[in-house]
């Protein structure tokens, strides 16, 4: 019984995976949007770009870990 909650959790937990990918991908989409409107900003856009880029997947790292801990303790 214990098993089949373990298990529950963690795929709850990893639902949080999703929301990254979907992140991400915002991230990115309005980045290429920002810099096709203003070429001259690009290189600073692309350094805000990548520090949302690693924040993001640091959210989906800690979800990913929330899983296992659950998963596996």
């Amino acid at each position: 019984m214990i098993q089949e909650f373990k298990v529950l959790a963690a795929g709850v937990a990893a639902t949080a995976l999703g929301g990254v990918g979907a992140g991400i991908g915002t991230i990115f989409g309005s980045y290429l949007v920002a810099a096709a409107t203003n070429p001259s900003m690009s290189r600073f856009l692309f350094n805000y770009a990548i520090i949302g880029f690693a924040l993001t997947e640091a959210m989906g790292l800690f979800s990913m870990m929330v899983a296992f801990l659950l998963l596996f303790s």
